[in-house]
Order: C-alpha cells, then structure tokens, then sequence
C-alpha cells in the first residue's frame, strides 16, 4: 500500500517545469553516485525516487507496490539486472515504463533483448534527455499539457557518494580478488563510476580487466593496477 506521501504525490499533475510530478521511479542500482545522479533527475524532474541496491532488494520492493517507471542497473552484486528486466517486462499486468541502464558498450542490446522499453547509457547527465526518454514510454494522459520548457541543466552527483563506492570496491577487493564473478562485477561496476565521474583512467583499468577476464588472460596485473587506482583516489592523490 503506498504512504500518505505517495498517495499525496499520485494525486499531482504534471508541469511543464515538472513533467513526471506524480510518478515513483524505483532505480535498482548498487553505485551510490549513479544512485545520487538519478535522485537529482527525479528530483528535478518532480518524480518520487526509490532505490534498490540489488536483485533481492528490488524485488521486496516490487512485492509490495508497482512504480510507475523501474530503472534498472544491468550489472548488479547478486545477479544480472537482465534478469530483472525480463521479470518486469513478462508479468501480468505488466510493470510500467522499464528502463536498463549501464556503462556497458554491449548494455543496450542486453537491456532490449530482455524486454526493457529503452536504454539509458552511464553517463546520464543531461535532464532533459532523461525527461524525453521517460516520457516517450508514458501514455500521453501523463504528460504535461502544453508546451514544455526544455531544461538544458546538467546533472552533477555529490562526490561523497563516489568516494563511497570506490570505498566499497576496495574492500571486495580485499575479500576476494581471485573469484571470475566478483572480478565481472568490480569491472562493470567501476567501469560505471569512472564514466559518471569522467575518470579516463579508471575506466580504461576496468575495461582491460573486463577484457582481459573475458579472453582468459592473467589478470593479476589489472587487479593490482585498479586496486592502486582505486587507493590514489580515496587517499586524494588523485583528483577526480
């Protein structure tokens, strides 16, 4: 059942200025800085967001109540967003607007052959690329009347949250650094940070590891390269 907040915001139209005024986004997503970045679009955008950090926690979520729109993360920490997107897509009644996301080159055709409506690729910085994107997928009686004012702002996360994240990644590291899937997934995740935070850097590390973990090679070396990336940045010897 939704809260008194959710039911108040249900009972909102869109504006011009606010165009999903009204709507729950649910975002499954892990990264605590793309989680931060798609907050400021829903916020700015006038939609409720709320967030899922796993496959698990997404589908509590979604046992519970339907959002209108659900963005998911193809890269998650205890599976595939795919996986998640199929779900939504294939049960009756069907689930709103989905959405796949990832900093993945290969995302979109994953997010699409699962099901998803459309794809939004890491970095999404733009607002009113979001809002357009949204808002093709809703039914017309859920746009705005009238014209709508385009807005040309960029989305900046609050660096806090990537220093979270690369918080979290150096102590997976440290966990297990020898497991093929926890080493997919630091690849895939870092590859998505280091794209929001325009870390060329630590976007080409993941991306060889991810390369290299794929073709079968040694990957000692790439383990080692991001975890001292990864430990520049958290001690401020590199700015971001």
């Amino acid at each position: 059942m939704p809260d008194d907040l959710d039911s108040f915001m249900i009972m909102q139209s869109p504006t011009s200025e606010r165009p999903l005024l009204g709507l729950t986004v649910l975002v499954v997503e892990d990264s605590r800085f793309a989680s931060e970045a798609m907050r400021l679009l829903c916020l700015r955008s006038g939609a409720r967001i709320r967030r899922a950090d796993s496959l698990k926690s997404a589908r509590r979520h979604l046992s519970v109540y339907r959002p209108a729109v659900t963005i998911v993360d193809l890269g998650l920490p205890d599976g595939s967003g795919a996986d998640l997107i199929a779900e939504l897509t294939q049960v009756s009644p069907r689930v709103g607007v989905v959405l796949g996301i990832s900093g993945d080159t290969n995302g979109e055709a994953t997010a699409r052959a699962a099901g998803a409506d459309d794809f939004l690729p890491k970095p999404i910085e733009s607002l009113s690329v979001f809002q357009q994107v949204v808002l093709t997928h809703l039914p017309v009686s859920a746009h705005p009347k009238g014209l709508r004012l385009v807005a040309d702002d960029a989305i900046c996360p609050d660096p806090i949250a990537l220093h979270d994240d690369l918080k979290h990644i150096s102590e997976v590291l440290k966990a297990s650094v020898q497991d093929d899937k926890v080493l997919a997934y630091v690849a895939q995740f870092l590859s998505g940070v280091a794209r929001i935070a325009h870390d060329d850097g630590l976007e080409a590390a993941a991306t060889s590891l991810d390369r290299n973990r794929r073709n079968g090679q040694p990957l000692s070396s790439d383990v080692e390269q991001i975890s001292e990336l990864v430990q520049e940045r958290l001690e401020g010897r590199k700015v971001v």
